[in-house]
């Protein structure tokens, strides 16, 4: 049995397009060095593939300095992975 990976974003600047979201609960988009989060529901589109709906944006690093406190917040799973760096 084949496995469709491919997706439809609800939402935010992708909103309407697909993308290869390998099966994962989270999807991080890098659009100009924010990531764009976008989280599977449990709805499908008129051609079966998952709808993920958008949640938000965050810097890589997580929190900036001014807007809030940097170490209370999360940063991006995909920067940490990539090694962006940055403390929380």
């Amino acid at each position: 049995m084949d496995t469709n990976s491919t997706a439809h974003l609800v939402g935010g600047p992708r909103d309407g397009s697909t993308h290869d979201t390998g099966g994962e609960a989270l999807v991080e988009v890098e659009i100009d060095g924010m990531m764009h989060r976008y989280i599977r529901t449990t709805k499908q589109h008129d051609d079966d593939r998952p709808l993920y709906n958008y949640d938000g944006m965050v810097a890589p690093d997580g929190g900036e300095p001014g807007v809030e406190d940097p170490a209370a917040r999360v940063a991006s799973p995909r920067a940490d992975a990539e090694g962006h760096g940055g403390t929380h």
